[in-house]
């Protein structure tokens, strides 16, 4: 048995059971799993069938940047969402969202 990368006490047992969550997706996969920490590892063989579902489902991929000038509103200031993004998410415009704040970037969540 090999020797956990993390820990580096615990050793790894081949398991068949390892939950991957995805943006709410679950996936199930073999790999590795310490006895000590509980880390769990999954190779690279396994994770590809993942990663090709996931990037079906548009959950892989290259993030989505896009460059937008904001817009001064008498009350404050305003960002348009583009329509493909609109279409993508279901927007009908009268949603609710939660707006937070991480280092430079502003998060916008649909509630």
């Amino acid at each position: 048995m090999k020797t956990c990368p993390k820990c580096e006490t615990g050793k790894l047992s081949d398991v068949n059971d390892i939950v991957h969550d995805l943006e709410g997706y679950f996936f199930i996969a073999k790999g590795q799993r310490c006895l000590s920490c509980g880390e769990e590892y999954i190779p690279e063989r396994e994770l590809q069938p993942i990663i090709a579902v996931a990037r079906r489902l548009g959950l892989w991929g290259q993030p989505l940047k896009l460059h937008r000038k904001l817009s001064k509103s008498a009350r404050g200031t305003v960002l348009r969402i583009p329509a493909d993004i609109e279409r993508e998410l279901n927007i009908k415009g009268d949603e609710n969202v939660a707006i937070s704040k991480r280092g430079r970037k502003i998060v916008i969540e649909l509630e």
